[in-house]
């Protein structure tokens, strides 16, 4: 599937995509800084003879800054500078300090810089530089053992799976109307055979869950994570794509049980269609819907809006519910729509 291809490709250079142009900006300017230091630069008293202020744009907020013109006195002669961009506005008439080359003082600066400033740069940019690729290469080691140790299987395999004899439907939705929201998974007659029902919402630290198997009467208590906005493993700046189940990434615990998560964006788009494959066979198809889900609900809302990440169809041919329910609720939560 190209958009997962893409996914992953994205996904696994993440590194080397932020870090080596990083790199790159660092040696250079460290380069072009490489001739200017002021260790041996002379230390006189300048008198401000002009201050302007401006306004520059920060991080996205507004701060007033000043650029303050200078006059001082080196070996008899007067010169004349601005220092821009100070953050502090220095009285008109008052005193500043100011460094200045004594080969040529209109080489001059307000402030010290180090000899090793430029070298450190530098370095400091070639190790980041180093540092992307490590991170790539250990990226694209870690996509290759997982194709080998939970392989997906093909969107051919999948080809008419959801007629497919002893597949069944069963539909996942949100339930935001209690105390304690979470989700219910239900058959086609509206019987609830599992939920994972939130026990306290925290603001800081994992959220406790409780788990229900209804079918086998099995309750569970885990502590799910807060969604990650971006990380800085090996699926560097990796947006919403994991969070914590009962201390773990939640996909390295489905991967470690052979599961195996395939997006295809495309094929009913604006809803998702996921493929669940299972130590390389199908095991489910995932489809997010609109806020009803059910069959019978769907000729009198004809109009299916899809929400996204709060009810889903699952056509399935395995009975555990427990693995089933666990991939709907890490799609749900980290808003997953590439591969994993």
């Amino acid at each position: 599937m190209i958009e997962n291809k893409f996914a992953r490709f994205m996904r696994n250079s993440g590194p080397a995509r932020f870090l080596i142009p990083l790199g790159i900006v660092l040696i250079v300017f460290g380069f072009l800084t490489r001739g200017f230091n002021t260790e041996n630069f002379v230390e006189t008293v300048g008198r401000v003879t002009a201050v302007e202020e401006h306004v520059e744009v920060i991080d996205g907020r507004q701060e007033t800054q000043y650029d303050v013109t200078v006059s001082f006195t080196a070996d008899g002669k007067t010169y004349e500078t601005v220092f821009p961009n100070l953050g502090k506005a220095p009285k008109v008439g008052g005193d500043i300090k100011v460094l200045y080359d004594p080969a040529d003082p209109n080489r001059n600066s307000n402030s010290k810089v180090s000899k090793f400033f430029a070298p450190a740069m530098m370095g400091g940019g070639a190790l980041v530089i180093v540092l992307g690729a490590f991170l790539t290469v250990k990226a694209v080691k870690k996509s290759k053992a997982l194709d080998q140790k939970a392989p997906a299987a093909s969107r051919a395999d999948f080809a008419g799976f959801k007629t497919a004899p002893g597949v069944t439907e069963y539909y996942v939705r949100f339930d935001g109307h209690s105390l304690k929201p979470g989700y219910v998974m239900e058959d086609a007659d509206r019987n609830i055979l599992y939920e994972g029902t939130m026990l306290k919402q925290n603001l800081v630290g994992a959220r406790p869950y409780e788990f229900t198997n209804h079918v086998n009467g099995s309750v569970q208590p885990h502590e799910v994570g807060h969604v990650m906005t971006q990380t800085y493993n090996s699926e560097f700046f990796s947006a919403k794509s994991w969070f914590k189940f009962d201390g773990k990434n939640i996909w390295d615990v489905l991967h470690e049980s052979g599961l195996r998560l395939e997006t295809d964006m495309v094929s009913k788009f604006p809803n998702l269609v996921y493929n669940l494959s299972k130590d390389g066979s199908p095991v489910a198809r995932i489809e997010t819907s609109g806020m009803y889900v059910h069959e019978d609900e769907a000729e009198q809302h004809r109009v299916n809006l899809p929400v996204g990440r709060y009810y889903y169809r699952v056509w399935t041919n395995s009975d555990d519910f427990d693995s089933l329910f666990l991939t709907v609720f890490a799609i749900s939560e980290t808003e997953q729509t590439v591969v994993e």
